[in-house]
């Protein structure tokens, strides 16, 4: 999955009143009808003589009392609206075609500057004179900045526009024009402009003030990189109410890549926000815009974005008090791209978007046309597909598309393949003028219409699968055509009642992985033995003998009567007074066990203002307040890096190896870390409900192996409590004694990355998983799997913790809906491979040492 693309929308309120139709038809006001009345005719005589006299002055009054509201309507609008003046300041662009681009131009200092600034502010006073709804109120332009080509100059202009003039003086601007102004000395030149265009300016961008202590020209040296970042960066805060520009600029005939490699500022939200935007030009014009920015970002998080020319405009304009660090960039130039796409020839190949996976450049045609052996067919898998661009509607490719077999396409799309009838196939890609994204990464194959795959299976879809995948108990296919109709294999293989084969290991085992749950049916024990939970069978006299001969303690859980005293062991639950009990997980049940009550006790945890069970890998987004006790770990200049579970006011759970000192950095010293507590959005860290914190202590488990990962836990002391509120509470801790069997789902939540290789989630995602039995998962993952350690997940993978979710709990759903801490995010061989779940700390275990060191 891939977060962080939630830039849909088109502004406002998204299509207020969509759906609503104008009817002509008049309504029936108060339940009265519009009506006709007949006088009788008796009185006919008596309406000619006498009403007619007063009937004639009363429609003169009604006239002349109407004349007057108009006139004095028409005379208010006149006044008070038609002649209102409106200030409008306007940003633009043009070519003056018959200059050279001189060195001198870059510096706005420079007296060649101010010469060719007068020329053109000049040349642009005779174009609006002959443009009726510019001339009259154009007050004055200004010139701010010059690049290559001949020569593109950067201007704004001023205006002061009758109000009933705005919308015809805006598109007037946008029309391209072409000015030439005769010399007026015979020693000076005609300027000659040319695709003289601009746009109304941004409000939020507007400099109110001729201060410029905030603005940067930078030019790109070679190949090297140039670093900027906001003042202060990352020692203070930004300045507020302020506005900053940095002027980026490559040699000529180059481009620029820029990289935000920190990316902290205010959050977006509607009461207003700190803004970056990034500009495919020198003048600030929002249809030349690449990227807008706010909120933020982690570092994983792709901020590349490429210019189609040799500058680019990085404007940071600063509406709040609130205090960030801002950002950190860097820039380089590199050859500017001289052609795109051209002709791929052979059995196969890869191509991509340009400069994939940065974001491609603005105002950019590539045409692939792609050539297979005359005998064969084409086709073309795109393996990675984003071409969103913000407020562009679902199905509509206006803008930036790929374009095959005459269709063009666009948004954000998983894996698919387009093919052809013949060996040939042309791809088209369009990017405008402003927003890019990552682009696509795609492939071309050819085949035999007669044998689509060869070698291989195809699935209904068209995918081509490898045939050792057939029939093998995974989907591999979407539409599940690589199971259906298959003849497993008795040895290894159990052949389910809907057709598909699943692994003999996955009989009995109380989940249902058929799907038709035939898997778990007739799956009872042998007389004169136990049935475990996890499927397992035992002889009767290994129960209740003090030993979990189950491997999951169940035969040992279930002693005696529920509630009931017994002998106690490692695998029955203790209260207070020392009395054991045989009920499996009593705690904070909402039934009283113990005879002190001691089982009820401290229950204030795990509850949730939400109470709905719906990139975590193939997770999906939580809703706000969701995983109250989910926290978001903040390093020193690096932003998310792991995630912790609230215990307790003042306590925190997360994996020791997030605190292993690593490549210079001291991840071991508690001043290095911020921990941000209701926390929904990365983008969003200052808005109400979240709770920001530093570290006071950081404890390792005295036995943490950083090579294998054992006791990978440790407990963090917050130096000042939290308050519990709607979106900030504490997760139960289970008991020693507390079992998580086999099957059971669980829920893992986080941050971290959404794909193995990929970037980490702004919004907090959540995936539902299941408990491994024990057994398979130290089968899957051999010598590495230890009593300390629990595999969650699915065998078949596709749900998964990643990088960046370490730390982060595994939440679950006990009785009365109440969540108890089963587990903490801490290792896994990828990221939701097949047969490769996660492994998470086994929380019981450290129940005594988490009570030994924090009193909870």
């Amino acid at each position: 999955m891939r977060s962080d693309r939630e830039r849909r929308g088109a502004g406002g309120f998204g299509g207020l009143g969509a759906g609503l139709k104008y009817s002509s038809r008049p309504e029936n006001m108060n339940g009265f009808e519009e009506g006709v009345e007949f006088l009788p005719a008796n009185n006919t005589q008596k309406v000619e003589k006498g009403g007619l006299r007063r009937w004639v002055v009363l429609v003169a009054v009604l006239a002349s009392i109407l004349t007057l509201s108009l006139v004095a309507g028409l005379l208010v609008w006149h006044f008070q609206y038609r002649n209102v003046q409106v200030q409008k300041v306007f940003n633009g662009y043009l070519r003056v075609k018959n200059e050279n681009f001189l060195d001198a131009y870059e510096n706005s200092n420079s007296t060649e500057f101010a010469n060719l600034a007068n020329r053109v502010k000049e040349a642009l006073k005779v174009l609006y004179k002959g443009i009726p709804v510019l001339g009259p109120y154009h007050k004055k332009s200004a010139v701010t900045a010059f690049s290559e080509g001949s020569v593109i100059a950067y201007y704004w202009s001023e205006f002061s526009i009758p109000y009933y003039l705005v919308e015809e003086a805006n598109r007037a601007m946008a029309e391209e024009h072409v000015v030439t102004v005769p010399p007026r000395a015979r020693s000076l030149g005609s300027i000659v402009l040319s695709s003289v265009v601009a746009f109304p300016t941004d409000p939020r961008t507007v400099q109110n003030t001729q201060d410029n202590s905030c603005n940067f020209a930078l030019h790109a040296h070679g190949s090297e990189l140039t670093r900027f970042t906001t003042p202060g960066f990352p020692d203070s805060p930004y300045p507020s109410r302020a506005h900053c520009q940095w002027t980026l600029r490559g040699d000529a005939n180059s481009a620029l890549s820029l990289t935000f490699h920190s990316f902290d500022v205010s959050t977006c939200d509607e009461r207003g926000s700190d803004l970056v935007m990034v500009y495919d030009t020198l003048s600030p014009v929002e249809p030349r815009a690449v990227v807008q920015l706010c909120g933020t970002y982690p570092p994983s998080y792709n901020l590349t974005f490429l210019s189609s020319q040799n500058v680019l405009l990085v404007t940071l304009v600063t509406n709040t008090e609130r205090r960030h660090p801002g950002f950190e960039a860097v820039f380089f130039q590199l050859p500017r791209m001289s052609s795109c796409g051209g002709y791929l020839r052979g059995t196969q190949g890869m191509f991509s978007s340009p400069y994939y996976p940065g974001h491609y450049p603005p105002n950019i045609n590539c045409t692939w046309n792609i050539e297979v052996p005359s005998n064969k067919n084409v086709k073309v898998r795109f393996k990675a597909f984003y071409l969103l661009e913000p407020n562009v509607p679902l199905g509509s490719c206006p803008k930036d598309y790929v374009e095959v077999n005459g269709e063009r396409l666009c948004g954000e799309k998983p894996q698919f393949v387009v093919s052809s009838r013949s060996n040939k196939i042309t791809v088209h890609f369009h990017s405008d003028q402003s927003y890019t994204d990552t682009g696509f990464l795609a492939e071309y194959l050819s085949y035999d219409s007669s044998d689509p795959c060869p070698g291989k299976f195809m699935c209904n879809t068209g995918r081509c699968i490898e045939k050792e995948l057939r029939c093998d108990g995974w989907a591999d296919c979407t539409d599940y055509s690589d199971e259906i109709s298959c003849q497993c294999n008795a040895t290894y293989q159990f052949m389910c009642k809907n057709k598909f084969c699943k692994p003999l290991f996955w009989v009995c085992d109380t989940v249902n992985d058929c799907g038709d749950g035939s898997d778990e049916l007739g799956c009872s024990c042998p007389a004169e033995t136990f049935k475990c939970d996890n499927g397992k069978c035992i002889p009767k006299s290994q129960q209740c003998d003090g030993n979990d001969n189950c491997g999951d303690g169940s035969d040992e859980a279930t002693c005696g009567s529920a509630g009931r005293t017994v002998a106690c062991t490692k695998l029955t639950y203790r209260c207070l007074n020392g009395l054991c009990v045989s009920k499996v997980n009593p705690e904070c049940d909402g039934q009283k066990d113990c005879s002190d009550g001691s089982d009820e006790k401290d229950c204030d945890c795990g509850l949730r203002a939400f109470t709905r069970q719906s990139r975590v890998v193939g997770g999906e987004n939580a809703d706000e307040g969701e995983w109250p006790w989910q926290v978001s770990l903040h390093a020193l200049g690096q932003g998310h890096v792991c995630g912790a579970s609230l215990i307790a006011p003042s306590w925190m759970v997360s994996a020791a190896h997030c605190f292993v000192d690593s490549r210079g950095f001291r991840y071991s010293d508690a001043k290095m870390w911020t921990a941000f507590l209701g926390l929904h959005d990365q983008s969003k860290r200052s808005v109400p409900g979240v709770q920001e914190r530093r570290l006071q202590r950081i404890t390792f488990h005295p036995f943490f192996n950083d090579f294998t990962f054992d006791y990978d836990i440790a407990l963090l002391q917050l130096d000042q409590p939290v308050e519990y509120s709607p979106t900030v509470r504490p997760i139960c801790l289970p008991d020693a004694s507390h079992t998580f069997p086999t099957g059971k789902a669980i829920w893992v939540t986080g941050w971290g990355h959404t794909q193995e290789g990929g970037t980490g989630a702004l919004i907090l995602q959540k995936g539902e998983i299941r408990v491994i039995n024990q057994t398979t998962c130290e089968r899957l993952l051999p010598q590495q799997i230890t009593d300390r350690m629990m595999c969650v997940g699915y065998l078949s993978g596709g749900v998964d913790a990643c990088q960046g979710d370490s730390g982060g709990p595994l939440s679950s759903v006990e009785s009365d809906g109440r969540m108890f801490l089963a587990g903490v995010v801490s290792w896994g061989d990828g990221c939701a491979q097949r047969n490769k779940p996660g492994v998470y700390t086994r929380l019981p275990v450290f129940r005594n040492w988490i009570k030994e060191q924090t009193g909870v």
